[in-house]
């Protein structure tokens, strides 16, 4: 009889001031991995002089100042099948106040400032993203009779300077390697600047039809930097 395959969940683990692991913080690991991920990168541009006069032709210069964004949404429903010590959770944000944790004014050590929110670490297999969480959107959207809510969709936004890298980690846990896993489990490549479709799949050995389909990409010649897209996922 063949193993179950082993479906890799998404966590938030929490960092210190130093991007490393706190052995006394919070890890969250999600209740369904997300669909998507999202990685945007941005350069704050200005013109020579600081300013730009009507007329004048377009075009100016990075000041050093370089960002990248992960935005995700994760969901949670307690009508679902909970993890043991989550059990009898009859109130969806029960679970979803784990993640608003990393919204939250940290402990101060002495030299922090009074209201930082602790570094957050989004990793999803070969997936490493760290940063702080900048936004964080709730929508509640069923209810019980009593008015409980029951489900909820929480939309993040983590934000890092460009100079802590996204990082992407060998390999990454047991169950990703090999075949076609199923959905979740295989690792997602990011996209570089002037990279196809085409040339991506073919560097996996994959047809890039099939990877196109299967990630609903309508322009195979047109992919935004930093775009994850998962090379072994199969039109269905």
């Amino acid at each position: 009889m063949p193993t179950p395959t082993q479906l890799t969940k998404a966590r938030l683990i929490e960092l210190d001031v130093r991007f490393n692991p706190d052995p006394r913080g919070k890890q969250v690991t999600v209740q369904f991995n997300p669909e998507t991920l999202k990685v945007s990168f941005s350069n704050q541009v200005a013109s020579a002089s600081g300013r730009k006069e009507e007329g004048e032709k377009a075009g100016g210069s990075v000041d050093g100042t370089r960002t990248s964004k992960l935005s995700v949404q994760l969901w949670f429903d307690v009508t679902a099948p909970l993890p043991v010590d989550q059990a009898g959770t009859n109130d969806v944000r029960k679970l979803t106040r784990e993640v608003i944790h990393f919204m939250m004014p940290r402990e101060r050590g002495p030299n922090d400032p009074p209201t930082s929110p602790p570094n957050v670490r989004f990793q999803w297999g070969s997936f490493q993203f760290d940063g702080l969480m900048e936004s964080l959107e709730e929508s509640l959207e069923f209810f019980s009779s009593d008015g409980r809510p029951l489900r909820a969709s929480v939309s993040l936004g983590v934000s890092q300077p460009q100079t802590q890298k996204v990082t992407i980690l060998p390999g990454g846990p047991p169950g990703l390697g090999g075949g076609v896993g199923a959905p979740g489990t295989s690792p997602l490549a990011a996209a570089t600047a002037g990279a196809t479709l085409q040339s991506m799949a073919a560097e996996a050995g994959r047809e890039w039809q099939q990877v196109a389909s299967a990630n609903g990409i309508e322009n195979p010649r047109s992919l935004a930097p930093g775009q994850l897209i998962d090379l072994r996922a199969r039109a269905r």
